[in-house]
């Protein structure tokens, strides 16, 4: 009985559309939450972001001292070397905090990997969802996210990378994994930047 109930359940999910879209879309979510939940308890958000309101009011320092250069030249040496002493530390405040976000990631990525490209097989060509787009006209990876004689069609693999992109933000706002201080990583790569086009003049 319950061989039969697996078949049945494996035919609708693995050889039909419907069947296919809803699994991804849960498997999805199941993969979304359980690494928020990791997240929470491996990460401890509140030190997390009382370090970077640090960082970030040693980066508004640097621009101010830098204002100092055409104003007072001896104030600006003697606030330039005390930031220069200051910046060795949090840069290394800055590796740990790297590490501690990367925990969760080390620990979900192998298992996430072996159920992803475990299940690949059963599908096959069956086509998940349909885009607003045609995924042809993407470049690059047009190809790779639409098997070219069904398109607008696309793999479950694009479907899942397109469900997690929605919920992993979802979650993180949810269980307070990613703040408005701490930020995503394309705007701490942006105020990495910043800090960067930043440089002391030299006088």
């Amino acid at each position: 009985m319950l061989a039969i109930m697996f078949q049945n359940f494996a035919d609708i999910v693995f050889n039909t559309s419907e069947g296919a879209f809803f699994f991804v879309l849960f498997l999805s979510f199941s993969i979304a939450l359980g690494s928020a939940l990791l997240s929470k308890k491996l990460i401890d958000t509140s030190e997390i972001e009382r370090k970077q309101k640090q960082i970030k009011t040693h980066e508004e320092e640097k621009a101010r001292i830098i204002e100092l250069a055409q104003v007072d030249p001896n104030r600006y040496r003697k606030a330039r070397k005390r930031w220069e002493r200051k910046d060795a530390v949090v840069k290394k405040t800055q590796q740990k905090m790297g590490l501690q976000r990367m925990k969760p990631t080390c620990i979900t990525f192998l298992p996430i990997m072996i159920i992803f490209f475990a299940i690949a097989p059963a599908f096959g060509g069956t086509p998940v969802a349909m885009a607003s787009m045609n995924p042809l006209n993407v470049p690059l990876l047009g190809s790779m996210i639409t098997n070219v004689r069904i398109a607008p069609w696309i793999t479950y693999q694009a479907w899942y990378m397109i469900c997690s992109l929605s919920f992993q933000p979802l979650f993180q706002r949810a269980f307070k994994i990613q703040t408005q201080t701490t930020g995503g990583g394309f705007s701490q790569m942006l105020s990495g930047q910043k800090a960067k086009a930043m440089e002391f003049p030299d006088i």
